[in-house]
């Protein structure tokens, strides 16, 4: 299964002067991190590929890890469970590119052919 998940903290010392979240929300990166898991981690989600009950632990730790840092945790996630499917978080991406002709992936901006 492949999870996406957003953790947004809200008040308290987690939200910097700036606005930002970015502190506490590494918090819940380095968890998911230590994890051993395969993961990606984007501007807005982090991806984590496993068995049902060791990403629902990992999202509950890294929430948990969150949660440390500021009295409201907003979660958002989406599931894509296929038993017997390992590997996608990079597969469903490489045939992607395939049929775009891409099978390393997209150009890097700012490269050339």
């Amino acid at each position: 299964m492949i999870v996406a998940f957003s953790l947004s903290p809200s008040g308290g010392d987690a939200v910097a002067d700036d606005g930002g979240m970015s502190e506490a929300v590494a918090e819940a990166v380095r968890v998911v991190r230590e994890s051993g898991l395969p993961h990606q981690t984007t501007a807005m989600f982090t991806y984590i590929e496993g068995e049902w009950d060791e990403v629902m632990a990992v999202v509950k730790a890294a929430t948990d890890a969150v949660a440390a840092r500021a009295p409201r945790v907003g979660l958002v996630l989406k599931a894509d469970i296929r038993p017997g499917h390992t590997d996608e978080l990079t597969g469903k991406v490489a045939r992607v590119n395939a049929h775009l002709g891409q099978p390393e992936g997209p150009r890097q901006p700012g490269t050339s052919d």
